[in-house]
């Protein structure tokens, strides 16, 4: 009876053990970006004892750029900021964003919801409803409570501060171990940019877009098509570089929104901008990673030789997405047969002769073999390290991916077992 009621508590509050891959120390300091404030509260949407609903209040004249899951089965929410992104950008911005219950999967009540809690959001606000984007994240298939969100917005506007990006960054956790937070700041023409982001996102994470949820917020003045176009190149380079699980949300979404305050204007050649929000949005990305469910291995897939980008992308996906080479790094089993047997199902183009797979520096196989260099026991002991680097070369062309994944464990199980308890 003690362990059932220590599952359902588990279960209940969505509290685990911090993940072993997780940043040391503390949520990091974040650059306050002007022009945005945050708030939080509990608002028992599914949890006890803990805040569930964020807002961030955005001065007018914010431009807001996202992309979204391309799920055939996506949220209420989803739809609803797909269809509001790239308006008016003359009455400032609202994102409020709820844990525990995502609003998928509910049909006409699910827009009602939506509706109800954007409605309520404008009201107290003075910001346009087409300007207020919602997010839910949690359980599917379960009407959302939304009664219980708009009856906190009062409290969401009056408590707003420039400096509580972290409380929110804890307000949209699900099985997260941890709140996500990264930041930047670089100089343009002599001034300071600042850049700050949050995430939340352990499961259910194979990107089709971005993936899970994610905020981010910068002072820069960037006019909405450039926004819009920087952030899917770069959602290219990083959030859809990484899986946990192989599967993807039905309510993934990243925002990003330049509020404009410092002034300083970002072109198409403003190339120091561009590599800061990469350098957030990789760093989220990556944190994403190291909280996957019951994760304890860190993994880089680095595909070269591959006969096109696409095809190296495909490989690394593959290999990375394999149940059978993830229990094998979670057992620290040198297993790289079953990278062998990844590349071969992945579809793109191989050649067994003309393979070459590296654990780090060890040289494993080439040629269609084993390395007559290695040793079994060289390729066990990397295993056992928590951070590890794949390398696969092709032989074939000058393609070539990077993916991020962790190992696949008995604690993912676990988890997911009793998601819905």
């Amino acid at each position: 009876m003690a362990r059932l009621k220590g599952r359902l508590k588990t279960a209940k509050t969505h509290r685990h053990a911090v993940s072993p891959l997780a940043p040391k120390g503390a949520f990091p300091r974040l650059p306050v970006i002007g022009g945005a404030r945050f708030a939080a509260v509990q608002a028992g949407v599914r949890y006890a004892g803990r805040v569930d609903v964020m807002l961030a209040v955005l001065d007018p004249g914010t431009s807001v750029a996202g992309v979204f899951t391309r799920s055939a089965t996506r949220s209420a929410p989803v739809l609803d900021c797909q269809a509001k992104i790239g308006s008016d950008t003359s009455g400032g911005a609202v994102f409020i964003v709820n844990s525990g219950n995502s609003n998928a999967f509910t049909g006409a009540s699910g827009e009602k919801a939506v509706a109800a809690i954007c409605e309520e959001v404008a009201r107290v606000t003075g910001v346009p409803e087409n300007r207020v984007y919602s997010a839910s994240t949690g359980v599917i298939g379960e009407p959302l409570p939304f009664e219980r969100i708009t009856a906190r917005i009062e409290e969401l506007n009056g408590t707003l501060t420039a400096d509580a990006i972290e409380l929110a960054a804890r307000a949209i956790m699900t099985t997260d171990t941890y709140a996500k937070g990264a930041g930047a700041e670089v100089q343009i023409g002599g001034k300071t940019v600042r850049i700050a982001g949050i995430a939340k996102g352990s499961g259910m994470i194979a990107p089709d877009m971005a993936t899970m949820l994610v905020y981010i917020f910068t002072d820069a003045k960037i006019e909405q098509p450039l926004l819009q176009k920087m952030l899917g190149s770069l959602t290219d380079e990083t959030f859809n570089n990484i899986t946990v699980d192989s599967d993807t949300s039905t309510s993934d979404t990243l925002l990003v929104a330049a509020t404009g305050a410092s002034g300083i204007e970002v072109t198409e050649d403003t190339t120091a901008f561009r590599n800061a929000l990469k350098k957030v949005m990789l760093e989220l990305a990556h944190q994403v990673v190291r909280d996957g469910e019951g994760a304890t291995k860190f993994i880089e897939i680095r595909v070269t030789g591959a006969a096109s980008d696409s095809d190296a992308r495909t490989h690394a996906m593959a290999i990375a997405n394999s149940p059978l080479v993830k229990t094998a790094i979670a057992g620290e089993d040198p297993n790289w047969g079953r990278i062998v047997m990844a590349i071969g199902k992945s579809g793109a183009a191989a050649d067994r002769d003309k393979l070459m797979i590296h654990f780090g520096e060890i040289l494993v196989a080439s040629q269609g073999w084993v390395s007559p260099a290695y040793r079994e026991s060289e390729g066990a002991a990397y295993m056992k390290n928590q951070e590890l680097v794949i390398s696969v070369d092709l032989g074939l062309g000058k393609g070539a991916a990077t993916v991020w994944t962790c190992d696949l464990t008995h604690g993912y199980i676990e988890i997911n077992a009793d998601y819905r308890s």
